[in-house]
């Protein structure tokens, strides 16, 4: 009887993570800004993954299918955070957060990392329209 239920329950986690994370992809798809973008990549993209981790263990139930399932989680855990992190940053710096590209014109003391922008803002090239659409 318990079996069934953990059965049930998992099935209903892994459909759960499978429809947020469904919905992370087409956020990221669909969302116009940089940061729209990267909160749609990491906050329902982890609960996600983690729905199908909590629904896969209670399928599996063995201990070295659980050790290998926790390990998962507490590395993606572990990256997701420092990934949107770093997108953050790199879009702050570029000035590309509001839905403009960016585009470098020349880098002050010839490295791109070297403090402010020194690029100008232009609206999106053809080219990008083109492969978006």
């Amino acid at each position: 009887m318990i079996g069934t239920v953990a059965d049930w329950l998992g099935g209903l986690c892994l459909l759960a993570g499978a429809l947020l994370s469904l919905v992370a992809g087409i956020g990221v798809l669909r969302f116009p800004d940089v940061l729209d973008r990267m909160h749609a990549a990491t906050k329902p993209q982890v609960l996600g993954v983690l729905l199908l981790l909590v629904g896969l263990a209670l399928r599996l139930r063995k201990p070295s299918d659980l050790g290998m399932i926790a390990l998962v989680a507490v590395f993606q855990l572990a990256t997701a955070p420092v990934a949107a992190q770093m997108i953050g940053r790199a879009a702050y710096r570029s000035g590309g957060s509001t839905g403009t590209c960016w585009t470098p014109t020349s880098w002050p003391g010839g490295e791109p990392d070297s403090g402010e922008p020194s690029g100008t803002l232009s609206e999106r090239p053809a080219a990008a329209d083109k492969m978006a659409a």
